[in-house]
């Protein structure tokens, strides 16, 4: 199995702006580090090579980001341990706090590419009812063995 992420987050400017000119800039450079880093399987992207143009949302300044790992170890140390860990520091700098869980994790079969509509019911879901194993965040970390046997009522 391997490990889906969806993350979403709403840009305090247009993604055109100065104000966001820094982010912008970055996501090259950090979409190559997560490709590049251990456990990396896949990630949306559109032709220009990032999902910032993928509009997913009725909200256009919501942009949305998904992957799928090997592991959730995987996940946070790209997370947590590269330069994307400086851009997570600087989150509130260009996006909004939302009020509702802005990411999930799921998992999938191996080999699976998962959509962004799986995406935003998963999202949903979690937001619906809390962490589990069909949809959950870093709090929990259901392994894949848990998911496999949990079933929606």
């Amino acid at each position: 199995m391997q490990l889906a992420q969806m993350n979403i987050a709403k840009a305090k400017y247009s993604l055109e702006s100065p104000e966001l000119k820094e982010f912008v800039d970055n996501l090259d450079p950090v979409n190559q580090t997560a490709e590049k880093s251990p456990g990396f399987i896949w990630r949306l992207q559109d032709d220009s090579g990032d999902a910032t143009n993928i509009q997913a949302f009725s909200d256009p300044n919501i942009i949305v980001n998904m992957s799928t790992w090997s592991s959730i170890d995987a996940l946070k140390n790209f997370m947590f341990r590269t330069h994307h860990r400086d851009f997570l520091r600087r989150k509130s700098q260009w996006f909004e706090s939302l009020p509702q869980d802005s990411y999930v994790l799921w998992w999938v079969e191996d080999n699976c590419t998962p959509t962004i509509e799986e995406g935003i019911e998963r999202l949903n879901y979690l937001r619906d009812n809390a962490d589990s194993p069909y949809a959950f965040s870093f709090k929990s970390n259901f392994s894949a063995a848990e998911a496999n046997n949990y079933h929606l009522i």
